[in-house]
């Protein structure tokens, strides 16, 4: 065996594991036989994972099943880890065992090595906690994986992805009220339409993102269920009464969210019908996203060929080859990570029904693609806000010029002349290139007093 490398012992046989890792063997092997891809089990899953390690030690010991000096070690090693002390003893891939067993052990077996240290005892041996024997029990991984998944999504939404949500809806609400006064035209089919303020389409968009916060909230309230106590199964075997209802308060008491005991293991440990059922909201968010950012991309399009209804803030040079050119960056940036939590969000509801009989084998992919999807959204709406939305400017020319030049101000004509009548004159003001007004008055449906007072802009809207 190499000066560097340990050997260690696990059911398997032995390993080589390097001399200073605090991971143990079956980490190891988890590192040696998933060797794939890049993507990393997230961070947040694994404070998630240690935040419950350190309340099953604190339930054990008031249960009576574990000393107090094991329990002080856990909660002391549990607490460094939190704290980011120890970020690179986790290196595992998502493309592992399906259940996160190898995660699961990893947590556990640098949690011993800590406290081995602490205790000046040899790393790997593990005689002063054992990562089955007291880091891992009264638990299972079929409980605590899913349970921190649960942990971390709901952490994540709730202290980056709904903040930013509401600091987007601020400023859209902000820009709305200051221009609900500016008429311009409206578009259906691409094509001209009645009036409409500008005030009333940003409107929209704000209105888009509180209903998909109001979804996702609703979302989030199921997955306060944890399943905790189910262990292997759902009967949980080797759970000691009450454990469940004491590990779960001290969680309530550390994250401060309304956690509560799941009425049925087995619905929760068998299926991830919620994880999947968040996941659909943050694709609701994200097609509310996309259709925003592609408006704001058409009514700024131009300067001189397009809408250009809107100013976006120059940010950075458009193009290699034409000087000048300012590109609605932003706008396609968030419309690219919207189309990926699209995909995530189908990969997740295939991994969602293809769990089988007591155990769903798809875990760490949900709780990767629902974590990344949180982080990409939180930092693109912020992004997005503060880049683009924040510095959003109305062209008055533009948008003066585009209302006066739209033939479908004769709508307001209908009432008083009827449909077909009001056809004619929009028929022939485009073919002989006339205003609604010159059109009306050579037809002589109206005289100019009364289509003054009929086309009256701001009662259109």
């Amino acid at each position: 065996m190499k000066d560097d490398f340990r050997l260690e012992k696990d059911s398997i046989g032995t390993i080589e594991v390097p001399k200073n890792a605090l991971w143990g063997a079956q980490t190891q092997r988890s590192i040696k036989n998933f060797a794939l891809g890049k993507e990393l089990i997230p961070l947040e899953l694994i404070y998630a994972i240690t935040l419950i390690k350190k309340a099953a030690a604190i339930a054990n010991n008031n249960l009576g099943y574990l000393d107090n000096q094991k329990k002080d070690l856990i909660e002391k090693s549990c607490a460094d880890i939190l704290a980011g002390l120890y970020d690179s003893e986790f290196p595992l891939k998502i493309w592992q065992t399906g259940s996160g067993t190898q995660t699961n052990m990893n947590v556990n077996e640098v949690i011993s090595n800590i406290s081995a240290v602490k205790a000046n005892s040899e790393l790997g041996q593990y005689k002063v906690l054992h990562p089955n024997d007291d880091v891992n029990k009264s638990q299972s991984t079929n409980d605590t994986f899913p349970a921190a998944i649960h942990i971390s999504v709901v952490m994540e939404i709730t202290k980056k992805l709904l903040p930013s949500m509401e600091n987007l809806t601020i400023s859209l609400d902000k820009k709305s009220k200051e221009w609900n006064n500016l008429i311009k035209i409206g578009r259906t089919h691409f094509q001209d339409a009645v009036p409409i303020t500008l005030g009333q389409e940003i409107s929209t968009w704000s209105k888009q993102i509180k209903d998909a916060q109001k979804s996702i909230l609703s979302g989030l309230s199921e997955l306060y269920c944890l399943q905790i106590g189910g262990t292997a199964v759902g009967t949980g075997i080797n759970c000691p009464e009450n454990f469940s209802e004491e590990v779960i308060k001290i969680i309530k008491n550390e994250t401060d969210l309304p956690f509560t005991k799941s009425e049925n293991y087995f619905s929760l440990m068998a299926s991830h019908d919620r994880l999947a059922n968040i996941m659909g909201k943050l694709k609701i968010l994200s097609c509310s996203l996309f259709k925003i950012s592609n408006d704001i991309k058409i009514l700024s399009s131009g300067p001189r060929a397009g809408i250009y209804e809107l100013i976006i803030p120059k940010n950075e040079p458009g193009s290699s080859i034409m000087p000048g050119k300012v590109n609605p960056t932003q706008c396609e940036s968030l419309s690219m990570i919207c189309s990926q939590i699209m995909g995530f969000e189908y990969a997740v509801s295939i991994a969602n029904c293809s769990g089988t009989l007591q155990m769903n084998e798809y875990k760490p992919l949900i709780a990767f693609n629902i974590l990344t999807s949180i982080k990409l959204l939180s930092e693109a709406i912020d992004n997005f806000r503060i880049k683009l939305i924040n510095g959003l400017m109305p062209n008055l020319k533009s948008i003066e010029t585009n209302l006066n030049n739209s033939l479908m101000l004769i709508t307001a004509l209908v009432p008083e002349i009827g449909y077909e009548k009001s056809a004619e004159i929009a028929n022939l003001a485009f073919n002989e290139s006339l205003n609604l007004k010159e059109a009306t008055l050579k037809l002589g449906y109206l005289d100019e007093t009364k289509y003054d007072e009929i086309m009256n802009i701001e009662k259109m809207i």
